[in-house]
């Protein structure tokens, strides 16, 4: 399997992941004006699925480092194919909620909320569990999100004042997917040997980790999904009808959204061996920086907001990009 030789590939791995899970949400918005959220994301899945095999035949199936693909699913234990999976579910029940909050409130709080919050959490979970880094650079840039964070919501609360069509339930939906986000890495990471040149018996490679994650996600849906088509957050239910009505376009939106997704995933997951986990997910988490530009500056989502909001947004970019550095020298 093809593993990443040096921490500094390994930090350019962890940009393409910034930026894929930062501009996936543009296919759902190119989709929204005629199909239901809801609607797109079974595709997304569909989307992340593909993407996993394709990287686990490929990447995962050459070279002479790690395990093979099919050697390794043939040799691993029940408890880490079932932590992969977990963390497939986990990962599901947060992203339906932020692909929610999106579809109300906009990429340019969504993803600085909840994926912020989910951040913070992810990078002291799995720094826990896997204590990479200088710990007081690493917190220290953390403490910077966080105040990120605070500055996007309050510049949320200005526009909500000034325009009757924003519902806060966006912003609570982006809180509550961004506890949920911030857990799912740690399953994924437990389930893989740590260093991938020495593989564990047992354990999993890093794509049959994404693999089986990938499947947690499908069954998952299954039940998520179609609780929300009964009980969506905002408008009428839909029905499976509806889907199989859909044009060609608005399928192919969102499996390019699940395979852009999940390109990111794969990345940060191989990118862990050389950055550590809590590094590997913190700097894939600067999604938060590129879809913060995508949903102000070309989706123009914060337009009818004061300009006083705009100078706060500002400042909100300048946390993140200061924390993230910082989670990048914390190696």
């Amino acid at each position: 399997m093809f593993i990443i030789p040096t921490y500094t590939l390994a930090v350019l791995f962890c940009v393409v992941t910034m930026l894929c899970w930062g501009s996936w949400a543009n296919t759902q918005k190119l989709a929204a004006g005629h199909w239901r959220f809801e609607l797109f994301y079974w595709d997304y899945v569909l989307g992340i699925c593909i993407l996993a095999l394709l990287t686990a035949f490929t990447l995962g199936s050459s070279g002479t480092g790690g395990r093979s693909f099919l050697a390794d699913v043939a040799q691993a234990d029940q408890s880490n194919l079932f932590l992969a999976v977990l963390g497939g579910i986990v990962f599901n029940a947060a992203n339906i909620l932020l692909g929610a909050a999106t579809a109300i409130a906009g990429m340019a709080v969504a993803f600085p909320v909840g994926i912020g919050l989910a951040l913070v959490i992810g990078v002291v979970v799995n720094y826990l569990d896997a204590p990479v880094g200088n710990a007081a650079i690493l917190f220290g840039g953390v403490a910077l999100i966080v105040l990120a964070i605070l500055l996007n919501a309050n510049a949320y609360r200005k526009s909500v004042g000034r325009s009757t069509g924003v519902s806060t339930k966006g912003l609570v939906l982006a809180i509550v997917s961004g506890c949920l986000m911030g857990l799912f890495y740690k399953y994924v990471a437990q389930s893989m040997f740590p260093d991938f040149n020495r593989p564990e018996p047992g354990k999993l490679s890093p794509y049959t980790a994404v693999v089986f994650f990938s499947v947690g996600v499908l069954v998952s849906n299954l039940l998520f999904n179609t609780l929300l088509m009964l009980r969506p957050f905002v408008g009428k239910p839909v029905s499976y009808a509806d889907y199989f009505r859909g044009g060609l376009r608005n399928h192919l939106m969102g499996v390019l959204g699940g395979m852009i997704w999940c390109i990111g995933f794969a990345f940060s997951i191989i990118a862990s061996d050389q950055a550590g986990p809590a590094i590997s997910y913190g700097l894939g988490q600067g999604a938060t920086v590129v879809a913060a530009l995508w949903g102000i500056y070309v989706w123009r989502e914060f337009r009818n907001a004061p300009k006083s909001t705009y100078r706060i947004l500002n400042v909100m970019l300048l946390c993140y990009v200061a924390g993230l550095s910082l989670l990048i020298i914390a190696r």
